[in-house]
């Protein structure tokens, strides 16, 4: 292997691990990083946008629209799980957990027994490419592209539009915001449905690359909370950063000794960087701005 498929293959496993940490946790990021909720259903939601995708694609549906039907159900199923339960317990951080674990619980068994143990999965659209001696799919660099227009697309939506600015002054100073007339339920109801369907985008986008069973949601929570862990509160400082550090934790310890060690290298991390940067890495780029 000559130095120029070296560095391609390294940049190549760099941009798959980057793309798959940062779609796995920009819904994280907004739902546990902004609003302090910690749902361990994230995954369920991943879940649910992979299984509508492949439905409606096998239904005839193209695959962006599919991936555009998996976003806006996860979105929905978001708004009645934030209604239902999340609003009675933001004031009742662990609670969330146990009521979302049980969430987690009842839509994996619950597709289980109505879907059955597996669902025909999508192909993987637009083939692949030779480098070298080694194949590559293009599709996996749609997936890094995906990742950055998630990342602008957040930034934009709660930087430059009235959603985002009484999004994060609900957030941050809940009481000031509903004296000052703003409908701080439904602003929550919103956040936490814009979260939601970010988690179906990713397991839409997702949905072709990946056997899908009712537990796949697993094969992304550990890094999302990772991610979000490493970057802190901050979703926009904080999520892209982090996924840029992890990938390469993760791309240099897979093609170093495999996918285990891939893991292994990500939890080893997020331990020194907590132990380092206790409030993350968007905390430290906020102190060291004051």
């Amino acid at each position: 292997m000559n130095l120029a498929t070296l560095v391609f293959s390294a940049l190549y496993q760099f941009g798959d691990a980057f793309a798959f940490l940062v779609l796995s946790a920009c819904g994280l990021a907004v739902i546990f990083g902004m609003m302090g909720v910690i749902n361990l259903a994230h995954g369920e939601f991943i879940m649910c946008g992979a299984y509508v995708t492949a439905a409606t694609v096998h239904a005839g549906l193209p695959l962006p629209l599919g991936i555009l039907a998996g976003t806006i159900v996860s979105a929905l199923v978001g708004v009645v799980v934030e209604l239902v339960v999340i609003r009675h317990l933001y004031d009742r951080p662990l609670d969330t957990i146990v009521a979302t674990w049980g969430l987690s619980l009842i839509a994996t068994q619950g597709t289980l027994i109505m879907v059955g143990s597996t669902m025909a999965g999508v192909g993987t659209p637009f083939g692949s490419f030779q480098v070298g001696d080694y194949s590559y799919s293009i599709y996996r660099i749609v997936l890094f592209c995906a990742a950055l227009g998630v990342l602008a697309g957040l930034y934009a939506l709660f930087n430059w539009t009235r959603f985002g600015v009484l999004a994060r002054a609900t957030i941050q100073v809940p009481h000031m915001a509903a004296a000052l007339g703003v409908d701080t339920r439904l602003i929550y109801s919103l956040t936490f449905a814009c979260g939601a369907g970010l988690a179906g985008l990713a397991g839409g986008l997702y949905a072709p690359t990946m056997t899908l069973v009712p537990t796949m949601g697993a094969t992304f929570i550990m890094e999302a909370f990772v991610t979000v862990v490493i970057g802190g509160a901050d979703v926009f400082l904080g999520t892209a950063p982090a996924g840029g550090v992890l990938a390469i934790v993760k791309s240099v310890m897979t093609s170093w000794q495999g996918q285990l060690f891939g893991q292994i290298g990500l939890l080893v991390a997020v331990i020194i960087v907590v132990r380092v940067l206790p409030k993350g890495i968007s905390g430290f780029v906020l102190r060291e701005r004051t």
